[in-house]
């Protein structure tokens, strides 16, 4: 009987030890598989090219160009215009240009905007354009400011204090305009309690369809941060029912370190370009961003991308192309850039 106990505790043993090979072997098939199946880390750079029509030019300086879109075979890109040697938008008015090769020539067509009557919101400059297309409607938003309240001489003064923003929209039945103001004028406008993240500043709008409604990215900047305010922006986000607003301010900042905002449609989330922190987000359901690729290096300054979910609100941006400034020797001008996944 001891003999038997010892055979079966033997066999036992035996089973035990091919069992647990077996185990092994399996878990290492299965540890390969997985790490065959592991997606490699990319890495995101950006390429840039020189462009005719709008690129450096001896008379005027251009900047804060809107996204771009596609009408027909045709590209349309808006701007904020200066005469040489003003490099700021604070002195600027909208123009506009079209290309039929994809972004590397332009033509300058004509002013899209001048300034706003006097006395409103927009009288001194209008800046920083971007576009949206709804029901054969092209929108045109824009930053517009006024000479500093209480500036004898009726100037504007670039403050921290009291050069209040705020964003307008005008509108056209075809790209090449003309665009109209709206009635309810400024569509846009800053809070009312200095402490919020845009009691000072609203700018840079980017828009989006989303769910059947409008969503309205921008920039925001407090009053409470004064001169220390242009480090500090956020971007914020609105939504309508329609283009024309009311729109209706998300309560608390989106985005930190979004100096100039650069918004997109991609996997049925909203991606954007955070300037400051030089990382790309992504918000699945728009709201809520979580970095996607992080130091990034040459990021494109003040871009907007060619976009066609702004006039077909069922497509994706996937083409990863755009144009971008470039500020230096006292000029500005555009140039063209792509977005590369490596």
């Amino acid at each position: 009987m001891a003999k038997l106990n010892r055979a079966n505790s033997g066999l036992t043993l035996l089973v035990f030890l091919l069992l647990f090979s077996l185990g092994c072997k399996l878990n290492k098939q299965v540890d390969k598989k997985v790490a065959k199946q592991k997606p490699a880390v990319q890495s995101l750079s950006f390429a840039y090219q020189t462009i005719t029509g709008i690129g450096l030019d001896s008379l005027y300086n251009r900047r804060d160009n809107s996204d771009i879109i596609k009408v027909g075979n045709t590209y349309y890109v808006w701007y904020t215009r200066m005469d040489s040697p003003v490099t700021s938008g604070y002195w600027g008015t909208i123009w506009y240009a079209t290309s039929t090769d994809e972004g590397f020539t332009w033509k300058e067509q004509g002013m899209a905007l001048d300034l706003g009557e006097k006395g409103a919101f927009d009288s001194h400059s209008v800046f920083t354009p971007n576009i949206l297309v709804k029901n054969g409607k092209y929108y045109l938003y824009y930053t517009g400011v006024k000479p500093t309240e209480g500036n004898v001489n009726n100037e504007f003064e670039g403050n921290s204090t009291n050069d209040f923003t705020a964003i307008g929209l005008a509108v056209a039945d075809g790209p090449n305009g003309p665009f109209v103001r709206v009635k309810d004028n400024p569509v846009l406008s800053i809070s009312e309690r200095a402490e919020d993240f845009d009691s000072y500043r609203v700018d840079d709008a980017s828009l989006l369809h989303k769910e059947g409604k409008v969503w309205f990215y921008y920039k925001g900047r407090s009053m409470s941060h004064g001169k220390e305010g242009p480090k500090l922006t956020q971007m914020g986000v609105a939504t309508a029912d329609k283009p024309e607003g009311p729109f209706v301010k998300n309560s608390e900042p989106i985005l930190d370190k979004s100096h100039e905002v650069l918004i997109w449609a991609e996997d049925g989330g909203v991606s954007s370009l955070a300037s400051f922190s030089q990382s790309i987000y992504s918000a699945a359901e728009g709201l809520n961003f979580s970095p996607l690729y992080q130091n990034l290096e040459n990021i494109p300054k003040a871009p907007g991308l060619y976009r066609p979910s702004l006039t077909n609100s069922s497509k994706s941006d996937a083409e990863n192309w755009g144009v971008a400034m470039v500020q230096k020797n006292r000029q500005t001008y555009l140039v063209r850039f792509e977005m590369k996944i490596d």
